[in-house]
């Protein structure tokens, strides 16, 4: 069954990029896209319990990626967030694991982990 996902990226190419690449090494189906915080929280909310992933860029057009964090704090047990970001720093992962976040992933260089951890929610 495939992973419905919430993409939450303000970077048109990043996006043209990741989608087939959830559909081929994840099993995932993105049911909607967002370039902002309020966007994507707004997406959130619209699908409720329809969601199974969330993939958070941090910085986006308007607002953080660290709010819609916040907002999707109180999900079902079965949907996940998972963070891709070009800053992965310490912080930033610390951060990102406090307000909720299951992973927090380079898009540089942990590409390979990042859809390993996807898979593994639609297995």
């Amino acid at each position: 069954m495939p992973l419905n996902t919430i993409l939450i990226e303000d970077s048109e190419t990043i996006r043209e990029n990741l989608i087939p690449s959830l559909a081929e090494l994840a099993d995932a189906h993105v049911i909607a896209v967002a370039g902002t915080a309020s966007e994507a929280i707004e997406a959130l909310d619209r699908q409720k319990q329809k969601w199974d992933l969330a993939v958070v860029d941090l910085f986006l057009k308007e607002g953080s990626g660290l709010s819609v964090l916040r907002a999707a704090q109180d999900r079902s047990p079965h949907q996940h967030v998972l963070v891709l970001t070009n800053y992965p720093t310490a912080e930033i992962r610390r951060r990102c694991l406090e307000l909720g976040a299951d992973g927090v992933f380079d898009k540089s260089t942990e590409l390979e982990a990042f859809f390993e951890v996807c898979g593994s929610y639609s297995a």
